[in-house]
Formats: structure tokens, sequence, C-alpha cells
């Protein structure tokens, strides 16, 4: 049996309402497609992105910078300790099958690149319009049925 298809959000760590509320419907609509949720496990977009998945009753994973599990977001089922750093940001991209992209700075900028690198489909919801490579989506359910096709596309 193929593993469950994952998708996982990446964006800043620190989010404003309106990103936030786009964080957990994009999360909502990852656990209504039947995928989980992959993220850095920490506060701002991943927190928000989390907390849709479960209140859509998904499954939750979090890559973790540090040693400490319990670091999570309360949110994250399964939390996963690296003690990495942002070099966990490989891991996260890794981990999924495609990946949708908040706003976000730097950390979330080097995920799209990373994703790039290893071929992962990414899809821009809020920001990252102007990058080679990425697809543009216009909704949180728009972005996961297009990162969901072009993990297919991809056979992932």
């Amino acid at each position: 049996m193929a593993p469950r298809r994952a998708i996982a959000v990446i964006g800043g760590n620190v989010a404003d309402d309106a990103v936030a509320r786009l964080a957990f419907a994009t999360g909502q609509a990852i656990a209504q497609r039947g995928a989980a949720l992959v993220c850095g496990g920490m506060g701002g977009v991943m927190e928000a992105a989390a907390r849709g998945a479960r209140a859509a009753g998904g499954v939750t994973i979090g890559i973790l910078p540090g040693y400490d599990r319990t670091a999570a977001n309360p949110h994250i089922e399964i939390a996963v300790a690296t003690g990495m750093g942002h070099a966990r940001n490989m891991i996260v991209v890794a981990s999924a099958d495609a990946v949708i992209a908040l706003p976000g700075e730097t950390g979330t900028l080097s995920e799209i690149a990373l994703a790039l690198t290893i071929r992962r489909p990414v899809v821009a919801l809020g920001g990252w319009r102007d990058m080679a490579g990425v697809k543009i989506a216009e909704s949180p359910i728009d972005a996961v049925a297009i990162a969901l096709d072009a993990a297919a596309a991809a056979g992932r």
C-alpha cells in the first residue's frame, strides 16, 4: 500500500490575521482531501495550518528545529525533533509530495528553493508570485487541488 499523500505548508513563523486565516483554510482543505499536513511544527503559518488540519480531522506532522518534541505547537500530532535548526527545511519539503508556500521570509524562500531543487511541486498562495517553477493559486482549495494534481503528475 502506498503511503498517504503529504502536503507541506510553509510560511512565516509569525502571521498576521489574514495570513493565519489563509493557512487555517489551507490546512482544512488538505485534511478534507485526505492528505497529511507536514510543516515546521512551530508558530505562525505552521500553527494555523496545523490547527486547520486538526479541526478537519487530519493528520499533522511537525519537523522541529530543536531536540525537544514538546516544543511543537499544540496542533501537531506527530512531532519529529531534528536538532538541525534551519537545515530541517530540507526534511520538511522532502517529506512532502508537494509544497504550498504562504507569505514568509528567508526561511520560506529557502524551503521553496529546496523543494524546486528536489523537484517537489510548489504552489504559491498569497505571495511568491514571481518565481520560476512556482504554480499560483488564488484560494486554499485551489492550492490543495493544484498541489495534489502536480504531485500525481510527478508520480508522487
